[in-house]
């Protein structure tokens, strides 16, 4: 189970997520509140080891993703936006491909998409991720099982629903964001009730 914590934006969050026992992080460098610029996200990857990190950007120019990855020596690269098959095969880094979870989802569409994962997250008009809402797992379920590459699940995950949705999806990992927050800043003990909630679901869902 692949256990990601997004929106970090300081050092001491990032070993937080790491020490706790998140597998990735990520950086968001599209216009967001969480949107951190990338010579902070280039010191905070220079002093974590240990965990992967993620860019998450949302129809950026493909200079500018190519080139962040590098400076930030991102694991992966995660987009949000309107980007095509073209532009995924482009970035040689791992692509995460979210899409959002609305009526008019077609697993056939997602699968023509040639990159790593797949996130599947909530559909808010405005909004292209982190919107804190969750989607109607029992309904995307069929769906979601014909999606060929791992799928990751984001959308208003907190500690209290996330065994819920791993139980439900049986995803190849979560994502979280608003839901390790208070006030709109990560919270160190949600991050860790967040993880725990996941392993221990993992941990049922496998045995």
């Amino acid at each position: 189970m692949i256990i990601k914590i997004c929106g970090i934006t300081l050092l001491e969050t990032a070993q937080q997520a790491k020490e706790y026992g998140a597998d990735l992080i990520g950086f968001v460098f599209a216009p967001s509140s969480r949107q951190v610029t990338v010579e902070r996200a280039v010191n905070i990857c220079r002093e974590i080891k240990g965990v992967g990190k993620v860019g998450v950007f949302v129809n950026a120019p493909l200079g500018e993703v190519i080139a962040i990855a590098r400076q930030c020596r991102l694991d992966f690269v995660q987009f949000h936006g309107n980007e095509s098959p073209d532009y995924c095969r482009q970035v040689k880094v791992p692509v995460v491909k979210a899409f959002q979870i609305d009526n008019q989802f077609l697993a056939e569409r997602v699968n023509s998409f040639p990159v790593d994962y797949v996130l599947c997250d909530s559909f808010v008009p405005g909004c292209p991720g982190g919107s804190g809402v969750s989607f109607d797992w029992q309904r995307a379920e069929t769906a979601m099982r014909q999606i060929k590459v791992p799928v990751l699940v984001a959308g208003g995950l907190t500690a209290g629903n996330v065994g819920t949705a791993i139980k439900i999806l049986q995803p190849a990992g979560v994502d979280v964001s608003g839901g390790v927050e208070t006030n709109g800043v990560k919270d160190g003990l949600k991050i860790k009730e967040f993880i725990q909630a996941a392993r221990a679901a993992e941990g049922v869902n496998h045995a």
